[in-house]
């Protein structure tokens, strides 16, 4: 099916708006309708040339997103249509050393992306497209492995709800490792989320974070800590 999604094709180039192909879901996969998604700044560093993500194709870049189940394939148990959830980008297979060893954040089973020879689930006129972090949230729709989601209350708000995919979990995990110094300077990335309406919003939510970015070295130290403490959306009630 067609999709509208947020298509990154050059370094230091702005995302482009395009038409792009969505596989039907098999197997454990969850057909998802983003309702909201964050601006990382792990998203901009692949736009920067900074990242550490092969850059051979087109890429939909997004992993902070939220929506609602719209299909499943025939295996999935964990969810249904109509189930509000969070895409979860620490996504895992519960078979490899690392999940068996109690570290399911580094799961090393690669079972929540399809296999480099399969059909891909994200395509444009016949030629696949990376999808970030097995997520690729930045479109009208996701597909997704059910290990790469978590249902959530359906009165959560979406918008809100899209920051904890990443820079909630980034914050928490971070007051939960005092071993790691509190100067190193992912603290001080820039999250914001933006509800979409219309996948158009995706660029402007890029330029309000980079914006925000910019101007983050001016905020007091406790500030420049906290991951995901600033929150842009379209929707009528907004927070910080």
């Amino acid at each position: 099916m067609e999709i509208n999604a947020a298509v990154f094709r050059k370094v230091h180039e702005p995302l482009t708006i395009e038409l792009i192909e969505i596989d039907e879901p098999r197997g454990r996969e969850v057909l998802v309708r983003t309702s909201a998604t964050g601006v990382c700044h792990s998203d901009l560093h692949v736009v920067d040339g900074l990242g550490r993500f092969p850059l051979d194709r087109p890429m939909v870049l997004g992993h902070e997103g939220a929506g609602v189940v719209a299909a499943v394939g025939a295996e999935v148990t964990a969810v249904k249509p109509g189930d509000h959830i969070v895409a979860c980008l620490s996504g895992f297979c519960g078979q490899c050393p690392q999940c068996l060893g109690g570290h399911p954040n580094l799961c090393t089973g690669g079972l929540v992306t399809r296999p480099d020879g399969a059909t891909p689930r994200l395509s444009q006129k016949g030629r696949p497209l990376r999808q970030f972090i097995g997520i690729s949230s930045y479109a009208e729709k996701m597909l997704l492995h059910e290990n790469s989601l978590v249902k959530i209350d359906p009165e959560l708000p979406l918008d809100r709800a899209a920051l904890v995919g990443c820079g909630v979990l980034t914050g928490s995990g971070r007051r939960c490792a005092p071993r790691v110094s509190r100067r190193d300077k992912r603290w001080r990335s820039s999250v914001a989320a933006v509800s979409v309406f219309r996948s158009s919003r995706v660029r402007e939510s890029v330029a309000l974070a980079r914006s925000s970015a910019s101007t983050s070295s001016k905020r007091s130290a406790r500030w420049r800590r906290m991951p995901g403490r600033h929150t842009l959306s379209t929707a009528p009630r907004t927070t910080r």
